[in-house]
């Protein structure tokens, strides 16, 4: 399997991602969206890395950015719970009333 394939499953992620942010009215699919996409990025870094060069970086910046959406994932579930909490709703139109 060639490095096509790698890149075809990721082209398709990371337009599940970008489909799943750009239909849903809710932040838990908008962020379900967002780590397909770094899903996408993960896949790109580890395939390219096993088809051109046996270093590291590939691999480190997959764990990085692994790390970077456990953090964003819970920074933005706390968020998530806490407008659900002052709207009782989690639709991203119905909490533009934070300005007040």
């Amino acid at each position: 399997m060639g490095i096509e394939a790698y890149v075809a499953v990721s082209a398709a992620l990371f337009a599940l991602g970008i489909v799943c942010i750009l239909v849903r009215r809710n932040i838990l699919y908008v962020l379900f969206g967002i780590e397909m996409i770094l899903n996408a990025a993960n896949i790109n870094f580890v395939a390219f890395n096993r088809f051109n060069g046996d270093g590291l970086e590939g691999r480190m910046f997959a764990v990085f950015v692994i790390i970077l959406a456990a953090a964003e994932a819970a920074v933005a579930l706390a968020i998530v719970l806490n407008v659900f909490h002052l709207f009782h709703s989690v639709t991203p139109s119905e909490v533009d009333r934070l300005r007040e």
